[in-house]
């Protein structure tokens, strides 16, 4: 008895870890591309994600955002230094808004009331100063994002397929886990039911011939 219980926990438990990981699709810094259409008049969110891998050394973080536009020059427009943000004139001058996070892991900017002239290139640049105990370490990392602006949405079949097959996956993981775990009441009360008789038939024995009556042992 004691055994199914713990094969059936161990099942649940490993359904119910499947369950949360598909919930929880991102628990922990991922690089992620970003958007390269936007829609004139509307937000554009510049996403520009850089993890740092090892967290638990102080890094001092500085990010630079460039726009280069079609057969043009390079240009800063926006800038992080120091814990202070600074936006460079430029077309896009009281546009952009920093959304980077706590950890600067995540240094993206938001794009508003974006404009068929703002296509082109995006360049960020992350540039990242490990001190360790004996030295320091520098290391940069860039994200590039070629952006298109047209004048009317187009539907993102990407994305929406993306979606399907996730809540497809979320129903099956769960279905599966219900499937689970009526299995595991099933054997459990099944064997609970065959012992029950095992006891019941030993004591309706006779005690005179109970001596050379094995004793029902429950299965270990």
């Amino acid at each position: 008895m004691k055994t199914i219980m713990a094969t059936c926990r161990h099942r649940v438990l490993w359904g119910l870890l499947l369950l949360m990981w598909a919930g929880l699709c991102l628990p922990v810094c991922v690089e992620v591309p970003s958007g390269t259409e936007a829609v004139q008049g509307h937000n554009m969110t510049l996403l520009c994600i850089s993890c740092m891998q090892r967290e638990e050394v102080y890094a001092v973080t500085n990010v630079e955002w460039y726009y280069q536009p079609r057969n043009g020059n390079r240009s800063l427009i926006f800038e992080y230094n120091e814990g202070k943000t600074r936006e460079h004139l430029s077309p896009f001058k009281g546009r952009l808004q920093w959304i980077g996070s706590k950890d600067l892991q995540d240094v993206s900017l938001i794009l508003h009331n974006v404009t068929i002239t703002d296509s082109g290139l995006y360049i960020c640049i992350v540039n990242r100063t490990l001190h360790f105990e004996a030295h320091q370490h520098s290391t940069m990392s860039n994200v590039e994002i070629d952006l298109m602006v047209s004048e009317i949405q187009r539907e993102d079949f990407t994305s929406v397929l993306s979606e399907i097959m996730m809540y497809i996956l979320l129903a099956f993981l769960t279905l599966w886990l219900l499937i689970e775990v009526v299995y595991c009441y099933r054997k459990i009360s099944k064997a609970e039911e065959v012992t029950q008789e095992s006891v019941t038939d030993y004591l309706a024995i006779p005690s005179e011939n109970k001596e050379s009556c094995p004793v029902p042992v429950e299965e270990q």
